[in-house]
């Protein structure tokens, strides 16, 4: 039973329980149940609208804004102990007692609610509260990130947090993807949710399921920061869009496209590499070979290598719009291989 379902079912017990217990007290006081199931159905209706009205309110805003409505209280406390409304008549005492005790509750709430953990700290000195780690920290991944298939090792090797959430409507986009009619969408829809499969199956990794009701006139990148921002999670993802816009809204966001081009290895100059030489370069004796993040490296007086592998020497390199090109000779004391590369 999902999650959504056993809320729902919880709900109707709740109200079918108060509709229970108001006709048992209107029977045993008045002789007709009908007047007390209404009212208990009525109260009933009213909390379980007010518990979707607070669906965005999490058990930590609670606690806070139960911290801040003591510290109200007890600074509304103190300052009508000063008396200083004892010429007053009964009437005024209470109507200002009301509003004191209501206007230092609402201003205690409201400052514990805006402020963070660290700041509890200047109230309560020697209580400081336990920072958790960026490894501990759950990740929300999108749709592009689980079709990519890099994120299980990537959450294996330790450097980012094992609890990956995985909201219902990114599952039902890639059940979309898995039913399109396009053949690539639906292969890369079925590919996505085999790779959730395999991590759901890991031991290694904790991947969870949110279920998230509302917002669906949103679009799924509005969605994503919304819920990692009620979640408070960062936001795993390699659309370099949707990363500026979650960090514009100060959602944590984590690029794969960035993490890999900071992975990406440098070849200086000096620098001896064994290169397959695929291709034929623009000058008559180029040849240009690709190391395996894709750079592309030209290979001056190596056209004799065409096909095979060879040792390079790295001369020199150069930034273009199109990315990074290096520029290499072929190490003197190398001979033409016989070995083919593409055997």
């Amino acid at each position: 039973m999902t999650p959504l379902l056993t809320v729902n079912l919880l709900r109707v017990l709740f109200v079918t329980f108060c509709a229970a217990i108001g006709g048992i007290v209107t029977s045993e006081t008045q002789g007709n149940p009908v007047p007390g199931i209404l009212v208990a159905v009525v109260f009933a209706l009213i909390i379980v609208l007010a518990d979707r009205l607070l669906k965005g309110f999490s058990l930590r805003a609670f606690s806070s804004a139960t911290f801040g409505l003591l510290l109200g209280l007890l600074f509304a406390n103190l300052f009508m102990a000063s008396d200083v409304l004892r010429y007053q008549s009964d009437t005024v005492q209470w109507a200002a007692r009301l509003v004191v005790y209501c206007t230092f509750g609402y201003l205690g709430m409201m400052l514990a609610m805006r402020s963070n953990r660290d700041e509890f700290s200047l109230i309560i000195p020697y209580v400081r509260f336990a920072r958790e780690t960026t490894q501990h920290e759950p990740l929300i991944v999108d749709t592009n990130v689980i079709i990519d298939g890099r994120i299980a090792e990537l959450c294996a090797t330790g450097f980012l947090s094992r609890a990956l959430i995985v909201p219902r409507f990114v599952l039902g986009e890639l059940q979309t993807l898995a039913d399109s009619r396009d053949s690539i969408k639906r292969e890369r829809g079925r590919r996505g949710l085999d790779i959730l499969n395999q991590l759901q199956k890991s031991r290694e990794l904790d991947l969870t399921i949110h279920e998230t009701t509302g917002d669906a006139d949103l679009s799924i990148d509005a969605r994503l920061v919304r819920t990692a921002k009620i979640l408070q999670a960062r936001l795993l993802t390699n659309d370099q869009a949707l990363c500026q816009v979650a960090r514009l809204q100060k959602v944590p966001a984590l690029n794969l496209a960035d993490l890999a081009r900071a992975l990406r290895p440098s070849a200086a100059a000096g620098d001896e590499l064994e290169l397959n030489l695929v291709k034929e370069g623009r000058e008559s004796h180029q040849a240009v070979g690709y190391l395996p993040d894709g750079t592309m490296i030209v290979v001056n007086h190596a056209r004799a290598y065409l096909g095979k592998v060879a040792t390079v020497v790295v001369s020199s390199a150069l930034q273009t719009g199109a990315g990074r090109l290096i520029f290499a000779e072929v190490k003197q004391s190398a001979s033409p291989p016989v070995t083919d590369a593409m055997k």
